[in-house]
């Protein structure tokens, strides 16, 4: 049996290159704003990735620079569900979709809007 533990050191959340290019692009007229995310209980399984641009990080929050001129801030109450968890831009048929790559989910609901964890 292997226990995990959370690092507060650890990085928490990446992105890939392709998501900074897009979040870079949606933020480039705005000056001064970050990417945060964070986590509401939602849906039927449990739990809804909130992804928003914000002139400025929550008190809690733990800012973590993503490359040049990208800054994200997560909910620190949210770091035991988003641990290891990378952001990606993703086209999808005809869409370009942002997805969450998420070690710690165990099932997704059917819509793919809610997904719960261990």
């Amino acid at each position: 049996m292997t226990v995990s533990t959370y690092d507060p050191a650890a990085q928490v959340v990446t992105m890939t290159e392709a998501a900074m290019q897009h979040f870079r692009r949606a933020l480039a007229e705005k000056d001064d704003m970050l990417v945060r995310l964070c986590t509401e209980t939602s849906g039927c399984t449990g739990y809804a990735y909130v992804l928003e641009l914000v002139a400025h990080a929550e008190p809690n929050d733990i800012v973590l620079p993503q490359g040049d001129r990208l800054t994200l801030a997560v909910d620190a109450e949210a770091m035991s569900v988003l641990q290891g968890t990378e952001i990606d831009y993703v086209s999808e048929g005809v869409n370009n979709v942002i997805k969450f790559n998420n070690p710690n989910v165990v099932a997704e609901c059917g819509c793919g809007e809610s997904f719960s964890v261990s």
